[in-house]
């Protein structure tokens, strides 16, 4: 249950991971893990270190938590035009996990700029 204003970085962060969780399991379905095991880690660790942000000890803990999390979606995406470009992964697939992981960063650094401001 959320109580008050819904945070969007980390609910579309979630949202995110769960779409990486589907690809890499059908990633490994068709044979692929090496690849597939990157995404799955730099793809889940957006999530993990957005939730870990968000519990951060202080202003300064907060932003470098998600600066980390803006350097994970950053190697995701390169994981993603990779897979793509190589045909592992469709681009009826691809794109749009490209275009989410796009959205993220741009939620992230507006929010990492934010609190730079108001520290």
């Amino acid at each position: 249950m959320i109580i008050g204003k819904e945070n969007v970085l980390k609910s579309k962060s979630y949202s995110f991971v769960l779409e990486i969780v589907k690809v890499c399991r059908e990633l490994q379905s068709n044979k692929e893990f090496i690849l597939s095991k990157q995404l799955l880690r730099s793809g889940t660790a957006i999530g993990a270190l957005v939730e870990e942000a968000n519990q951060g000890e202080s202003k300064a803990d907060f932003i470098h938590k998600l600066s980390i999390a803006n350097k994970e979606a950053n190697e995701t995406q390169y994981w993603i035009r990779l897979l793509t470009d190589s045909n592992m992964l469709s681009k009826e697939t691809g794109e749009p996990i490209l275009e989410k992981s796009v959205e993220l960063i741009k939620i992230s650094t507006a929010s990492i700029k934010t609190s730079k401001a108001n520290r």
